[in-house]
C-alpha cells in the first residue's frame, strides 16, 4: 500500500504548511492488511496512528524554485528536472536518520529535535555549502555525463552520491553501488572495512580473516571498525510501473554495522534471490572479468565546486532564502 509522505522542513515558520496526519485516518480501509515502511511492519486496522507517526518522520524533499542559481548563472528551480535527485536525497537522509537517531525514531511535532536531526537537515538545503544539497549533485553530475539542468537517471544518482560521500567526514559513509545488477561481498568488506591507525595499507585487500567466508567463526573475525554502508542496487522492475511480482522483495539497504551487512547477505540469499525471482546477483568474489576493485577514496582537491559546512554553527552566518516558495505539482 502506498502512503503519501510529508516532510517536518527545517524552519519552524513553514510548520503552518505541514500536512496534518491525523486529516488522513479515516481515508485508510478497515482490514487486517499488514503495511511495511522501510522494514518495519505494522497492523493497518489496530496501529494508525503508529502508521502515520512512523510516516511523518520520513523526510519529503521535493521541486523547489527561487533557490540561488547553481553554478552562479544557472537555473533557480529544479521544477521538471530534479526529480529523480530530490528521490537520491530521500533515500540518503533516511540512511543518516539509522545512522544517527535509528530506525526507530520518529519526529514529534511539539518537541525539540535532536542535533543530529538538525544537521542532517543542513545537509539538504537548497544551498551551494550544503554537502548533498541539489546545487551539489547537479554539478558533481557534469562529471557523470549530465548538464546542469538535466534529468538524471537512477544510477547516475546512485553515482553522484558515492562520489559526494567521500567529502563528509561526519556522516562517514560508504555508498556502495551495484555494477551489472551484481553485488560482490568482498569489495564491499574491502571499502567498509575500516584498519587501525597505523595498519599497512599497501595491500588493497583487507586480512583473510575479515572476509564474508569466515563470517561464521566468531567475533574475533569481524573488521575492527565498520563505516556504515548504503547499498544501491539501480534496477528497473517494470515498464510503467513497477511488475507485482517484485514487490515483497522490493528493499533500500543500510547496514550500519557488519552484522548487518552479514545478515542481509543471509536473507538475500534465503529470501529474495529465488530461482523465478533473481533481481539481481549476489556473489562472494570479485569477478575475474571485471576491472580490479578499488575502494573509493576523497579525490584530492578542496572543494568540489562549493565550500562545504563543516560545523552548523557557520549556518548563522548565512540568509535563510526566505522568500523560497515550495511547488505545488
Amino acid at each position: 500500500m502506498f502512503i503519501p509522505l510529508h516532510f517536518p522542513l527545517a524552519m519552524s515558520k513553514y510548520e503552518n504548511q505541514i500536512t496534518i496526519f491525523t486529516d488522513y485516518l479515516e481515508e485508510f480501509p478497515d482490514t487486517d492488511e499488514l503495511v511495511w515502511i522501510l522494514g518495519k511492519q505494522h497492523l493497518l486496522k489496530t496501529e494508525k496512528s503508529k502508521l502515520l507517526s512512523d510516516i511523518s518522520a520520513r523526510l519529503w524533499f521535493t521541486y523547489r524554485r527561487k533557490f540561488s542559481p547553481i553554478g552562479g548563472t544557472g537555473p533557480s528551480s529544479d521544477a521538471g528536472w530534479g526529480c529523480m535527485l530530490r528521490c537520491g536525497q530521500m533515500m540518503l537522509a533516511q540512511a543518516l536518520i539509522c545512522r544517527h537517531l535509528g530506525r526507530d525514531w520518529n519526529w514529534e511535532k511539539q518537541k525539540e529535535q535532536p542535533k543530529e536531526y538538525q544537521r542532517i537537515l543542513q545537509c539538504f538545503l537548497d544551498r551551494k555549502d550544503c554537502c548533498y544539497s541539489i546545487h551539489q549533485m547537479a554539478q558533481m553530475g557534469v562529471g557523470e555525463g549530465k548538464s546542469i539542468g538535466e534529468w538524471f537517471g537512477p544510477n547516475t544518482v546512485a553515482q553522484v552520491l558515492k562520489k559526494l560521500a567521500l567529502f563528509d567526514e561526519w556522516n562517514s559513509l560508504a555508498v556502495y553501488v551495484s555494477m551489472d545488477n551484481t553485488v560482490v561481498i568482498e569489495d564491499i568488506k574491502k571499502m567498509c572495512c575500516v584498519l587501525p591507525v597505523g595498519a599497512d595499507t599497501a595491500d588493497e585487500s583487507p586480512p583473510a580473516s575479515l572476509t564474508a567466508s569466515n563470517q561464521s567463526k566468531g567475533p574475533s573475525t569481524m573488521c575492527p571498525a565498520w563505516k556504515p554502508l548504503l547499498l544501491i542496487v539501480p534496477l528497473r522492475l517494470g515498464i510503467n510501473q513497477i511488475n507485482p511480482v517484485y514487490i515483497e522483495a522490493f528493499k533500500g539497504f543500510f547496514c550500519k554495522e557488519e552484522k548487518d551487512f552479514d545478515n542481509w547477505c543471509s536473507l538475500v540469499q534465503k529470501e529474495i534471490l529465488k530461482e523465478n525471482l533473481r533481481m539481481f546477483e549476489l556473489v562472494q568474489k570479485h569477478p575475474s572479468h571485471w576491472p580490479p576493485f578499488v575502494p573509493p577514496a576523497k579525490p584530492e582537491v578542496t572543494t568540489t565546486g562549493a565550500e562545504f559546512i563543516d560545523s552548523t554553527e557557520h549556518l548563522e552566518d548565512f540568509d535563510l532564502e526566505e522568500d523560497f516558495e515550495i511547488l505545488s505539482v
